[in-house]
């Protein structure tokens, strides 16, 4: 099931999109249904069955504009950094690494971005207040949380995912150079886009078989599987979780792959007028154009 936030003439609520990516309105067929994904998230097993049945007979919804999964994330959504092998050698070469000397990091590098910076598929992404400009695109798989838990296992940690979206972690490259942490650069408003939807748990399996692809004005920049990542999803989880307690709704960015903006020399940094496309099969296609 691939679930949606849309707005319409009626107001914002929680859809599903069927097999030719079109909303469908979960709320008109079954009114018990919370109206924002949260809610959804939160109700558990038993609210994600009646949302399965109510996909049967909801109906299609035609003016429906499909906004970020989760528009405000109670928290800052959870990041990964150097998570690839591939990205890890070329943020290390790129002269922009300022946190650390390993190519290959000891542990997951984790740091976050507010809820402020998310903004949902086709909205531009402000580059404009990168005063640096050096904006930069990031396209990543990211795992969001269904039942809360500190302290969780590695074997434990699929139990706790209710699904997955795609993130595109928008750095200003200067400024995460100069601030050493990294939020300040990675944290601007509108530079955390994400959607269209969100995949289930059961459907995206267990283990999730998901492959990552970033195009920039349709070059293609960066591809790659979840199963490249250095530190996986329960390693992911359980090295969150031994610290910080995660709560239904919560969202992890796993990392991303080679092939960002700061791996060519000179660097591309996207500039307005550029259109960043992240696709991953099974969840949809997130695109934004740069403003």
């Amino acid at each position: 099931m691939r679930l949606v936030t849309f707005r319409d003439g009626k107001g914002t609520r929680i859809g599903a999109l069927d097999e030719a990516g079109k909303v469908l309105d979960l709320a008109a067929a079954d009114a018990v249904l919370p109206r924002d994904m949260l809610g959804l998230i939160a109700g558990g097993e038993a609210t994600l069955a009646l949302a399965r049945a109510a996909e049967t007979t909801a109906p299609i919804v035609e003016d429906a504009i499909i906004l970020a999964p989760i528009p405000r994330p109670a928290k800052n959504i959870f990041c990964v950094g150097k998570n690839y092998h591939e990205h890890a050698k070329e943020f290390a070469s790129s002269g922009f690494d300022a946190t650390a000397k390993e190519v290959v990091p000891e542990a997951p590098v984790v740091f976050s971005k507010p809820p402020t910076s998310v903004i949902g598929p086709n909205e531009p992404i402000p580059s404009f207040l990168d005063s640096s400009g050096s904006t930069d695109y990031e396209g990543e798989i990211a795992i969001v949380i269904g039942r809360s838990g500190r302290g969780i296992s590695e074997a434990d940690a699929y139990n706790h995912i209710f699904g997955y979206t795609i993130v595109n972690d928008v750095t200003a490259r200067t400024l995460q150079h100069k601030h050493r942490q990294w939020i300040l650069g990675k944290g601007i408003d509108g530079f955390c886009p994400m959607g269209p939807a969100i995949v289930t748990a059961d459907a995206a399996g267990t283990p999730p078989r998901l492959a990552i692809s970033t195009w920039v004005n349709g070059e293609l920049r960066q591809r790659a599987t979840i199963d490249d990542l250095i530190f996986g999803i329960p390693t992911l989880i359980a090295t969150i979780s031994a610290a910080i307690t995660l709560e239904p709704g919560d969202i992890i960015a796993t990392g991303t792959p080679a092939g960002v903006g700061i791996g060519f020399t000179p660097p591309r940094f996207l500039r307005p007028g550029d259109t960043v496309r992240i696709e991953v099969p099974g969840i949809g296609v997130l695109e934004n154009p740069v403003a």
